[in-house]
This record gives structure tokens, C-alpha cells and sequence, in this order.
């Protein structure tokens, strides 16, 4: 199923939802579901290879999250448009909220934006995708109705050369309550290598979104990061798609710890 590709800045397909009314406790974040450009932008100054790459979105994660959201009679809500052109996953002082380098590859078309070009971007794809997912939650919690939020991305092998081990990461802060049950089931999983906040941390400014909506209405949640070559064709996106929706069939939250240990962070990282 291709992602909803809106022609220009005035379509209303920047941001996309699907099954609004869904019963699960669950609702699904895919914030980097597109690589489309709208014409306005053109290719933003970069060779048309580059828009398939991980520095345009998150390849395989929204079949992944769609397909969960599916089986689940779950919501999910999905951006369209590139996070080239806006990152939403980023707070709106963020410095790579338009990022004029992703990875090591220099975006040309991001380069002295004004006030103005910025603030048409929010509008574009940001403001959007956020009205939307504080709408719907919003609704749910008005109504008395059980609500965890969850994010799905996907990352590279390697970034910056580096290789990156892990099958799946799953990113949390001091929240664990979600985090921690999705973790240890990964883990009786065989042959499956499980990062816990790999290949990213919070510090790395990948969590904005889950701060924005669920930690501050103090909702459990959890970021998912998948490496793309697991869900780069249909067969590893069902694979993983089918492993995790077993899992969360019967994912409850652990009660509130004690400790506000902090995650640990490592280095800023520019592409999640």
C-alpha cells in the first residue's frame, strides 16, 4: 500500500490517520512514513538516489506500523512529507528540525532559509502532524479510554561508518513502564539482538514526539527503531510486523519504579 502523496502545499495528505476510532489501547506514531518532496521544493538541490534514502525518511516502517495497526485494531497516525523538508520529530528550536545536513550528506535546499520559509514548513507538515495526534489523544482520554502511545522508525546499518548491530532498539527515558515488558520480550526472542536506547537515546533528540503527547499527559510509551535491511522487502516487514503484534497483543505496562535514573545518552546524532 503506497503512502498518501500530497501534490502540493495546500493538500490536506500531510498528515494521515488511520482507524481514528480504534479500540486498542494503543495508538502508532510513524513520523517519518514519507520521502515525498512536493514539487514546490524540487529535489532540494540533492540527486534523486538520495530521496530513497534513510536521510528522507524511515524505509519500511510505516509498512510495518500499518500492518500493526491493522492486526490490532489500532490508530496510527503517519507524515507526508519528507523530513528533509521539516523533521517532526523535533521541537521547534531543535537545530536540525530543517536540516541542513543529514548524516554527512549537505542538503542544499535547506540552506538560509528565512523566518518566513521556516515558519511555511511548520505549517506544512509539523503543526499538522501534532494537531493531530494531541486531537486524538485528547479525544480518547475525554471519553475514559486507555491510551499508550508508541513510535515506529526504522535506522541505518551503518551511520557514519559505523556498523550498528541491533535488529530493534527500543528508546525510552525514565519512563519504563512500557519500555520495559516490550524489552524483555524481545529479548526471549531467539536470535534477535535488542538495543535499550540504541542505536539512540533521548539525549539524541529522537523522543520530542512522545514527549510532547505522552509524557506530559503522563502516558506510557515507547519509541521502536527496526534496522531497515530486516524491512527493506514485504516478507521482513510482515515478518516483523506479525513478531511485534504478538507481542503487543498481551503487552501490559509494569507499575511506575521508583528511580528517575535518567537514560543515558551518547552522542547527538542527526537522522532517526
Amino acid at each position: 500500500m503506497e503512502t498518501a502523496r500530497p501534490a502540493s502545499l495546500a493538500s490536506p495528505e500531510t498528515v494521515r490517520v488511520t482507524n481514528p476510532g480504534g479500540s486498542s489501547p494503543f495508538v502508532f506514531t510513524c513520523d517519518h512514513a514519507s520521502n515525498f518532496l512536493p514539487a514546490e521544493f524540487g529535489t532540494l538541490g540533492l540527486p534523486a538516489e538520495d530521496l530513497s534514502r534513510h536521510i528522507a525518511w524511515d524505509p519500511g516502517a510505516l509498512p510495518v506500523a500499518r500492518r500493526m495497526a491493522e492486526a490490532l485494531d489500532a490508530t496510527l497516525v503517519e507524515t507526508g512529507i519528507s523530513r528533509l523538508v521539516i523533521d517532526c520529530n523535533r521541537p521547534l528550536d531543535a537545530p536540525d528540525l530543517v536540516p541542513p545536513v543529514s548524516e554527512t550528506t549537505i542538503i542544499p535546499g535547506n540552506a538560509g532559509l528565512s523566518d518566513k520559509q521556516r515558519a511555511e514548513r511548520v505549517a506544512l507538515s509539523w503543526q499538522p502532524f501534532h494537531d493531530t495526534i494531541a486531537e486524538i489523544v485528547d479525544k480518547r482520554l475525554a471519553r475514559g479510554q486507555e491510551t499508550r502511545l508508541v513510535s515506529v522508525h526504522s535506522f541505518t546499518p551503518v551511520y557514519k561508518g559505523k556498523s550498528r548491530p541491533w535488529h530493534i532498539g527500543i528508546i525510552h527515558d525514565e519512563d519504563r513502564r512500557l519500555a520495559a515488558p516490550l524489552i524483555s520480550a524481545l529479548q526471549r526472542l531467539t536470535g534477535v539482538t535488542v538495543g535499550v536506547n540504541e542505536p539512540y537515546s533521548p539525549a539524541d533528540r529522537v523522543y520530542f514526539t512522545l514527549e510532547r503527547h505522552a509524557r506530559s499527559r503522563g502516558l506510557a510509551c515507547a519509541m521502536i527503531e527496526i534496522r531497515n535491511d530486516e524491512i527493506s522487502g514485504e516478507a521482513g516487514q510482515r515478518k516483523w510486523a506479525d513478531m511485534l503484534t504478538g507481542i503487543f497483543t498481551n503487552l501490559e505496562p509494569e507499575e511506575a519504579k521508583g528511580s528517575r535514573q535518567r537514560a543515558v545518552g551518547k552522542s547527538v546524532q542527526s537522522a532517526s
